[in-house]
């Protein structure tokens, strides 16, 4: 149980609702900000402002799976009203708070570095984004079944990256009926890849495996699919990119071309954010139990 913890939930999307269940249920002292134009009624839940006098008792910040903008700006679809985490408001968290998210970007590492403030990035857990790949690859096949009018079923497609995300996708692809073909950098992803049936190649090759492709899933969030590999592909060929902003794609010239390239982060909160808010619940309760036992207020 999570008695006595002081958790504020500030902004974010549908996902955090399910978060908010499942701390109330377990008994945490929640306090939701950015919320003031949601409906569910949460029996017990506190709804407060944005301001420095909400967050002096918390011992847990939970943001937004994004963290926060380059700004500092706090998303949240649940109010018109703009929230931004600066200097003045982390100065008000206890020094014992540990603020929560799916991804930080400079701002949040260096904000909370400067404050001496614990970050977590709860996407970084191997547990997390293994879970969080599955609406991740449903959500691609959903897209790549809207922009192709063919079926996966006897397509060619290529995975860029087999890591958490690339491997739930590959597999997912190849159930269907697919010929998948997997960009590797590793000798032992390559004997994996090849283990489990796919078609495997090192990305040095890239361009000239690209050549007779369906569909193109990239999970690099680096630039790899460049105007070279682009200008390989064929016309036919629809590239998902499921890498972080701004993802791995030379998008313009994808789109000078007349390929069509689509970035598409943030697939769980799409298209299914019960279960994407499930699984963020999950691990933050999980890290949070794991403080108590460790302060012995757990047994």
């Amino acid at each position: 149980m999570l008695t006595g913890v002081n958790v504020v939930l500030a902004g974010g999307d549908a996902r955090q609702l399910e978060v908010i269940r499942r701390l109330t249920e377990l008994d945490a002292t929640v306090t939701i900000i950015g919320f003031d134009r949601l409906d569910t009624p949460f029996p017990g839940v506190t709804k407060a402002e944005w301001t420095e006098s909400a967050l002096r008792q918390a011992d847990a910040l939970v943001l937004p799976p994004v963290g926060t903008e380059d700004d500092g700006t706090i998303s949240a679809i649940f109010t018109d009203k703009e929230m931004k985490l600066t200097e003045n408001i982390v100065s008000a968290l206890p020094a014992t708070c540990r603020i929560y998210c799916g991804m930080a970007k400079t701002y949040l590492k260096k904000l909370c570095a400067g404050h001496h403030l614990g970050l977590v990035e709860l996407f970084e857990r191997d547990d997390v984004a293994i879970y969080n790949s599955i609406p991740t690859a449903e959500g691609a096949l959903m897209m790549a079944i809207q922009h192709t009018d063919i079926t996966i079923h006897g397509s060619t497609c290529m995975v860029l990256g087999l890591g958490r995300t690339g491997l739930t996708m590959a597999r997912t692809l190849q159930a269907m009926g697919a010929r998948v073909k997997a960009g590797v950098r590793r000798a032992e992803s390559y004997a994996r890849a090849f283990e489990m049936g796919f078609e495997p190649f090192y990305m040095a090759d890239l361009a000239r495996q690209a050549g007779n492709i369906d569909l193109l899933f990239n999970t690099i969030p680096n630039m790899i699919v460049t105007a070279q590999v682009i200008a390989g592909l064929p016309l036919r060929a629809v590239i998902i990119d499921l890498a972080s902003k701004p993802g791995g794609t030379d998008f313009r010239f994808a789109e000078k071309r007349g390929i069509k390239a689509i970035l598409a982060p943030g697939l769980p909160g799409i298209v299914a954010p019960k279960t994407a808010g499930r699984i963020i619940a999950n691990g933050l309760i999980q890290i949070l139990l794991e403080d108590l036992r460790l302060r012995g207020n757990e047994p």
